[in-house]
């Protein structure tokens, strides 16, 4: 491999086998090298080629600045969400930048307060715990301390690259959860168990209906199919069946949506699941 451009001394521009450019990082990798010497691969920990074709300028011109640290912490952090959740590569970028500026405020005294932190630990239980896993490893490398708040902010940036928007439409989502849940637990005059597995399946299946909402998008299905099936849910259990066409009539009033029969079929078996006794 050889070094098309230097962008610090731990990471450096070179190609793949297919003539892509890819950005490799390593300890010292471009330490007393040029442009034109040969790369030692031993060095390399870390290889980026998905980022660079949509986000090439931007990762150049972060990494020039940021120290290499802070990537290896996004690295772990991103190994440990990918166990668990659908990220794309992209989050590298949000992720390492957040963190980057993250602890500047903070040597600065400037920490943030985050008014949906109560709602991101509830609704984004996984990410959340990434985004303390992130402070701890940052605690135990820089003796930063960090409010919840700021693994909020960054459980955010990892809800952002699992359903491929940016952090505004993600605050749009978890209002809408919000919503949602709020007319449910008015309905059923109950405290939901927010740590039971049906509880947060409502929630990741609201995450991706509140997307194809503001996408205008609908799930591919068999209409005749779900409207037997529907029929026969009425019947079987009325009352969440009655909370899902409130759900159903605030999302048309509210976000001009039209709920099609397997979207109402989806919402009166989550809402049986957490409202029905056992």
């Amino acid at each position: 491999m050889i070094i098309k451009k230097i962008l610090n001394n731990n990471v450096v521009v070179t190609t793949n086998q297919q003539k892509e450019e890819i950005i490799v990082m390593g300890k010292g990798l471009a330490y007393g090298k040029r442009t034109g010497d040969n790369i030692d691969v031993d060095k390399i920990n870390k290889t980026f080629e998905v980022c660079l074709k949509p986000n090439q300028k931007k990762m150049m011109n972060m990494l020039k600045d940021i120290p290499i640290e802070y990537m290896e912490i996004s690295d772990f952090v991103i190994q440990k969400a990918k166990q668990d959740l659908k990220v794309d590569d992209s989050l590298y970028i949000s992720l390492t930048d957040h963190i980057h500026t993250s602890i500047e405020r903070y040597k600065e005294g400037i920490p943030l307060k985050n008014h949906m932190l109560f709602d991101i630990k509830h609704f984004y239980p996984k990410e959340f715990e990434l985004g303390l896993l992130t402070l701890k490893l940052i605690e135990e490398k820089y003796h930063i301390c960090m409010e919840e708040d700021e693994a909020a902010f960054l459980a955010l940036h990892i809800v952002s690259s699992e359903v491929g928007k940016n952090i505004s439409d993600v605050y749009e989502i978890t209002n809408f959860i919000l919503e949602i849940v709020d007319i449910v637990k008015k309905y059923s005059q109950l405290e939901l168990d927010e740590d039971s597995l049906s509880y947060q399946r409502f929630v990741t299946h609201l995450k991706f209906f509140g997307l194809r909402i503001f996408n205008k998008t609908k799930l591919d299905d068999d209409a005749s199919l779900n409207n037997d099936l529907l029929e026969i849910m009425k019947e079987k259990y009325v009352d969440p069946y009655l909370c899902a066409s409130q759900i159903q009539a605030h999302i048309e009033k509210t976000y001009h949506y039209e709920l099609d029969d397997e979207e109402v079929l989806f919402l009166t078996i989550h809402v049986a699941k957490i409202i029905s006794k056992k």
